[in-house]
């Protein structure tokens, strides 16, 4: 799994926005992403090393992603509110800085409980970075370029996803798994020197500007934007945790690493498409996205055991949730404005549970009516999706104007 606040004037007294795109400090903002999720999923990948030197079992190095989860839950919401009023560079790099540090007790932790807390404090962490992310992106740039510079912030998740994790796998197995996190650790450090080098600071929040969490909430709009990301991030998850059993009718469950990367190179390829139209087609892009994934878990429902369609549908998928987080994340800030973060903050607090929502719904499911129903539930699913982000034609995913 993805995070904003935007310029006004109350906001943009450091820097004035900058009509090209600030590639260096976007690229910037996008390894931090790419970082948080390279951290976030690597323990996945290294579970046989894991768990022989800690000496527990697998199940419970599986744990250290729930926790890392569960640290980003707790976090995002309450840190961003008690940090609106700092400035924001040293806020990033503060953020920044706690990957440094949670790797490098990963890396040397001879104990599984540190390293549990060192999962957790990580996860803390991220909740903070995301819900910085987008805003940050938005208020280097003019507004008609917030969502083209956004996409760009979130270019790192998908590349994580893609092609970090299996490097990071490939890497854990050749050098040691501990060595792999200290290798991030000497990544997040230089990271840190990018951004202090090429990412502009901003003011926080004035003190009499900040509005109350339940304020930003009732803010027209906020509310579709965080229901069509909690349903759409449901829907996602439950196929996508569990796409191991699902494509075992199709002669295709030894080959999930080929599944996954079409998935996440079409999850690229949907940034680059978005990029340059997300500003002026908000809210379409959304319903073509939902519309897409409805189609592909369609698809998957009734040729399951093709593994032609297989790979067709999860191109597809690919597709539509790729370029998603920027897509919502840039709704949340329009719709939000000078409360962005606090909105984004909200984002990403659903967006976690719909992590482990769609996780839990589909462990149930699956032994319940089995993996065979998912594409179903699903698409289900995707209906509310499409039906409230049809209904916030005025606010939340308003038209083109």
């Amino acid at each position: 799994m993805n995070d904003a606040q935007l310029t006004s004037p109350a906001l943009a007294t450091s820097a004035q926005p900058r009509e090209p795109l600030p590639l260096g400090a976007l690229l910037a903002l996008a390894t931090a992403g790419f970082i948080t999720v390279l951290t976030e999923a690597m323990p996945s990948g290294l579970l046989p090393q894991m768990s022989a030197s800690l000496d527990v079992s697998q199940a419970l190095i599986g744990q250290l992603v729930t926790m890392y989860a569960i640290g980003s839950l707790l976090a995002a919401i309450p840190l961003t509110l008690a940090t609106r009023g700092w400035r924001r560079r040293p806020l990033l790099l503060s953020a920044i800085a706690g990957f440094a540090v949670a790797n490098s007790l990963t890396a040397v932790s001879e104990l599984y409980w540190l390293t549990l807390l060192a999962r957790f404090i990580a996860g803390v962490f991220a909740g903070l970075l995301w819900a910085l992310l987008a805003g940050y992106a938005s208020r280097m740039v003019a507004p008609h370029l917030q969502g083209r510079a956004i996409t760009v912030a979130m270019l790192g998740a998908p590349l994580a996803l893609s092609l970090g994790i299996p490097v990071g796998t490939l890497l854990g197995t050749v050098v040691g798994w501990r060595l792999s996190f200290a290798i991030m650790t000497g990544l997040t450090l230089l990271l840190v020197v990018w951004v202090r080098l090429q990412v502009p600071d901003f003011d926080g929040e004035r003190a009499g500007k900040r509005l109350p969490l339940r304020q930003v909430l009732t803010l027209p709009g906020v509310r579709s934007v965080l229901f069509v990301t909690l349903s759409y991030v449901v829907a996602h998850n439950l196929l996508y945790t569990y796409i191991a059993p699902f494509l075992q009718p199709s002669g295709l469950a030894n080959a999930i690493d080929r599944v996954l990367l079409v998935f996440g190179l079409a999850s690229v390829l949907s940034l680059w498409i978005v990029g340059s139209l997300i500003d002026r087609w908000l809210r379409e892009l959304v319903l073509i996205s939902t519309m897409l994934f409805m189609l592909s878990a369609v698809a998957l429902g009734l040729w399951r055991d093709s593994a032609l369609v297989i790979y067709i549908a999860t191109a597809v998928w690919g597709l539509a949730f790729g370029a998603m987080p920027s897509l919502l994340q840039t709704a949340s800030a329009k719709t939000a404005k000078d409360a962005a973060d606090t909105a984004q903050s909200m984002l990403v607090t659903l967006w976690n549970v719909g992590i482990a929502g769609g996780g839990l719904l589909g462990g149930l499911l699956l032994e319940g009516v089995g993996v065979g129903h998912f594409p179903w539930i699903v698409a289900a699913l995707l209906v509310s999706t499409l039906y409230a982000a049809v209904n916030a034609r005025m606010h939340g995913f308003p038209g083109a104007k």
